[in-house]
């Protein structure tokens, strides 16, 4: 069930309603049943796979709570157990993510080797949102071996902690030291409040803005030009990649938007995993900002286990790349999307090894870091890279990837900036003003919520109840009248539902 479907139109406000009258000790039942139809809409089948996945980390942590002892026996006890569950969680994430994958590889070394294929490969179904919640089960597992939390026993509460519909299938991945206590607390108090409701109200309608209005109407656009890719020249490459920036950034945040807005209004309060990321002024900088739930986990769970940057140079940058490598597999079993984890990595490397001269060229200059203008050129070199990098997340293969920068850098047209030729991959003068217009008030928007520190739903609601009023009207009347392209458009997937 798509959050900007007809289906979760009529299907949030009866679950919402339900939440309200029910008594206070079947909240949890009922956010749980109403978790596993909003993902059985989609495939029934694969809710076994969650209810697998809940049972094995649920079961995983009261076997580690049994075997607490400091002892050494205890202890390597625990790391078996946490070690099990966790195998046991990514072994389904293997088989249907990432099986085929390595069966192709290893394939094509033997198939190099002058030996034949293995077998066939499975072309599963992937299951929606399958990385997402086996990284948060796996999280907790992790959380109970450490002894930051305790592991829960009510069933019903951590089954509902691995599900919650809002960030069930595309994040925020949650921490279970924060969701899973407001949930157990559901049966205790009554959550909802005026602002939970204003705030998070708000938040789905910006959510529905950037997604339905910008980002869809974008993928129009960008796989228009990559459909043409070997006639296109600078101009429509330039489009074709900054373009996807802010596609796959709409897209994702709107996503996040609506998925926290949903849970504020029934007084749940999920990670804000989006914050500005574009007016980043580093690479670094950016993976503060940028999807900081799974930038987190990764921090967490992979690179201070690794090591971190406590084991010296060399070291931080081998654990660096490891995770960045990770992450790039995590978004998609293609090399593409290792290439582009490792860029990322490759940039952050790069970034750590040249601050020192970057710091005495300044000094010796006079520059001042937290000059407007010294910020603006490492806010535009920062979306220079992370756009660049996008280009092969968003590419099908390497190959593609290569032919759009090829045709970057030879296919000189800055003529096709007056020509109109733009207009020809989908979207016409109107929905490029509409799309422009858009952009404008999203930016302005974005400053505001920055220098405020804020999301929109919580900006909005420090203003007085008319402007409220207005501005969610306006919001939800732009959203009616642009978020529709015409009969033959259909509501695009969100882009990380494949994640």
């Amino acid at each position: 069930m798509l959050f900007n479907s007809a289906a979760f139109v009529l299907f949030f406000p009866v679950v919402f309603l339900g939440y309200l009258v029910l008594p206070k000790r079947l909240r949890p039942l009922f956010l749980l049943l109403a978790s596993y139809f909003f993902y059985m809409s989609w495939q029934p089948k694969y809710a076994l796979l969650i209810a697998g996945n809940t049972l094995v980390s649920y079961c995983g942590a009261l076997l580690l709570e049994r075997f607490a002892g400091e002892d050494r026996r205890q202890q390597n006890i625990r790391k078996r157990i946490v070690t099990g569950c966790t195998c046991l969680s990514f072994a389904a994430l293997f088989c249907f993510k990432y099986f085929d994958f390595f069966l192709e590889n290893v394939n094509a070394v033997l198939r190099a080797f002058g030996g034949g294929g293995m077998t066939n490969p499975l072309n599963l179904l992937l299951p929606v949102g399958i990385s997402f919640y086996t990284f948060q089960s796996i999280g907790y597992l992790i959380d109970v071996s450490r002894r930051k939390i305790a592991a829960e026993h009510n069933l019903i509460d951590y089954a509902l902690f691995v599900s919650f519909f809002p960030q069930l299938v595309a994040g925020p991945i949650e921490r279970s030291s924060s969701l899973l206590k407001q949930l157990k607390s559901l049966k205790e108090k009554t959550p909802v409040t005026m602002e939970g409701l204003s705030s998070g109200f708000a938040l789905m309608l910006w959510g529905y803005f950037q997604k339905m209005i910008l980002a869809d109407r974008l993928s129009i656009l960008v796989d228009g030009i990559y459909d043409a890719l070997p006639f296109a020249g600078t101009i429509e490459t330039l489009a074709a990649m900054f373009g996807f920036s802010l596609q796959i950034y709409f897209d994702f945040a709107g996503y996040s938007a609506i998925a926290i807005g949903c849970a504020r209004m029934m007084g749940i309060h999920l990670m804000q995993n989006f914050r500005t990321p574009y007016f980043a002024t580093s690479i670094s900088d950016f993976w503060h900002r940028w999807h900081i739930s799974l930038s987190t986990w990764f921090r967490d769970y992979l690179y201070i286990p690794l090591g971190g940057n406590r084991k010296g140079r060399v070291r931080k940058y081998v654990n660096l790349m490891i995770t960045f490598l990770l992450s790039g597999l995590w978004h998609g079993a293609d090399w593409t999307f290792v290439f582009w984890g490792g860029l990322h990595g490759f940039f952050q490397i790069i970034g750590d090894l040249k601050k020192p001269a970057e710091e005495r060229l300044m000094r010796s200059l006079g520059l001042k870091e937290d000059a407007g203008s010294f910020r603006f050129f490492r806010i535009l070199g920062t979306f220079l890279l992370t756009s660049f990098a996008w280009i092969f997340f968003r590419a099908e293969s390497m190959k593609q990837a290569f032919l759009l920068i090829r045709r970057m850098v030879s296919g000189f047209d800055p003529w096709n900036l007056m020509n109109g030729n733009l207009y020809t991959y989908g979207l016409d003068r109107l929905e490029m003003g509409v799309l422009l217009a858009g952009l404008l008030i999203v930016f302005a928007v974005s400053c505001l919520c920055k220098r405020r520190e804020e999301d929109f739903g919580s900006l909005l609601y420090r203003q007085n109840l008319p402007a409220r009023f207005v501005c969610m009207i306006l919001l939800a009347t732009l959203v009616l009248v642009f978020g529709k392209y015409g009969v033959h458009f259909d509501s695009q997937q969100f882009i990380y539902f494949a994640f």
